[in-house]
């Protein structure tokens, strides 16, 4: 890519209306006032000491498989790798909850609930719950590092929002500055201002249809990360190798602006926080 300002377009929109479900493209979303991108993680899913029903958590969610219809606001759940689990069927979001959660809890052998009441959702991260960042060159150099992972696979289990075109593996570290600081980008008409280069959980390690856990993923990871970081990935916000995608946040002036396949995606500058 040239560095005519650092610029590149929005290749792929991804939202997860049910948090740790699968997400589902979109050709444009909304910034909801709580700093994502609507319907994302406008749900999720809690056991009954109220903890997160995440990948985190419950590796054998990843083999539930969801199927999402936004328009009609529905979600049809399979688990296609279990022989014992309830037969695929389909929910509306808004009133069937309780029947969703007992699939999902008989799925799994223990009671869960899904829960909305949250305004701004059930983002990772509270404070910085902009859509995330990552750039399909990265997405390819990922891939890269570890034999049988194709690209989309690496996709789904990093799980961006947004996904911008640059080839350049590490496009998003350029959202990343020093402690302090944030770097204001433009897509399309509205802006965002990255943060935080995300740090990884077990997620990323397994397999996105089983949940099996690839050998020595991380050590892998952390190996090539600290031998392919370019030079614009310092700062002091990189404080270990284990960090992927961009945080932001979502400055007030651009809620409700709509993010789309296609928009211009252009670095403004640094500013303070």
């Amino acid at each position: 890519m040239t560095d005519d300002a650092h610029t590149t377009t929005l290749d792929r929109v991804r939202v997860y209306p049910v948090k740790a479900l699968d997400g589902v493209g979109v050709d444009a979303a909304a910034l909801a006032p709580g700093g994502g991108l609507a319907p994302d993680r406008e749900f999720a899913l809690l056991d009954a000491d109220g903890d997160y029903v995440n990948g985190k958590n419950e590796r054998r969610i990843h083999r539930v498989r969801a199927e999402f219809d936004l328009d009609a606001r529905t979600v049809a759940l399979a688990a296609p790798h279990d022989d014992d689990a309830p037969a695929p069927d389909t929910f509306r979001l808004d009133d069937e909850g309780d029947a969703l959660a007992a699939w999902v809890g008989a799925f799994l052998g223990y009671e869960v609930r899904l829960v909305d009441d949250r305004p701004g959702g059930y983002p990772d991260d509270t404070e910085l719950a902009g859509p995330t960042v990552l750039a399909t060159g990265t997405l390819r150099e990922v891939a890269s590092w570890y034999d049988g992972l194709g690209v989309d696979s690496v996709r789904r289990r990093l799980r961006p929002n947004l996904e911008v075109a640059s080839d350049e593996a590490f496009f998003e570290d350029r959202l990343v500055a020093d402690r302090g600081r944030r770097v204001r980008v433009r897509v399309g008409d509205a802006d965002l201002l990255g943060v935080n280069p995300c740090q990884r959980c077990a997620v990323p390690a397994r397999d996105p249809d089983t949940g099996a856990e690839y050998p020595d993923f991380r050590a892998r990871f952390v190996e090539k990360r600290r031998a392919t970081m370019p030079a614009w990935s310092g700062g002091d916000r990189f404080d270990h190798y284990f960090r992927l995608m961009t945080n932001t946040v979502v400055p007030a002036e651009s809620v409700g602006a709509h993010l789309a396949v296609g928009d211009d995606v252009r670095i403004v500058g640094v500013e303070e926080e």
